[in-house]
């Protein structure tokens, strides 16, 4: 391996766990194994132009992908691999207010987890993943306070009184002192 590829990878970070960037599905698209393999050529190659080149994809298309709202973590990744390792980390830029991320986007990071590309020796040789656990517990203390919210709406609602359906025996008892000496006798 040449020297000028191993001192230059030695002065990137490898690129951390991230959550990838909601797509529809493409043929030619950006799907999460191409998100991680464009940042394992980044870490590699240290330049966007030729880790787009090495996957495929235009450099364009790969400032595109991060330039989109939800692609924080994404970006977050991409900035961490071409900073220096001796370099002070950065912010981390996660999701900057959790109350406004929907319900929909809070189910699709909980199921589509974290992922990182596992790097040897200068090639991608597999995507490690690990559940989101931070977005599983807020969907369920949104979707809890929402069940408590119903719960609270239906304790102030009057109760209704079912009628009795025709024939019952509910009215056939007598009721009062008659039926509670009746149980003491027995």
């Amino acid at each position: 391996m040449p020297r000028s590829i191993v001192s230059a990878r030695t002065r990137r970070s490898r690129p951390p766990f991230f959550t990838p960037v909601k797509r529809r599905r493409r043929k030619d698209g950006w799907s999460p194994q191409l998100q991680c393999a464009f940042l394992a050529e980044l870490y590699v190659h240290g330049s966007v132009a030729g880790a787009a080149k090495a996957v495929g994809k235009s450099r364009e298309s790969a400032y595109r992908l991060r330039a989109r709202p939800d692609a924080q973590s994404f970006a977050a990744a991409w900035d961490h691999v071409l900073a220096a390792p001796g370099s002070p980390p950065a912010r981390r830029t996660g999701i900057a207010d959790w109350r406004k991320v929907t319900l929909r986007d809070l189910f699709y990071r909980v199921e589509i987890g974290l992922w990182q590309p596992v790097i040897y020796r200068g090639t991608m040789r597999s995507i490690a993943q690990k559940p989101d656990n931070s977005a599983l517990l807020r969907l369920l203390r949104r979707l809890d306070a929402q069940r408590g919210k119903r719960r609270i709406g239906l304790a102030k609602a009057p109760r209704m009184k079912w009628p009795q359906p025709p024939g019952s025996v509910s009215g056939c008892f007598p009721r009062g002192p008659l039926l509670n000496s009746a149980r003491v006798m027995t």
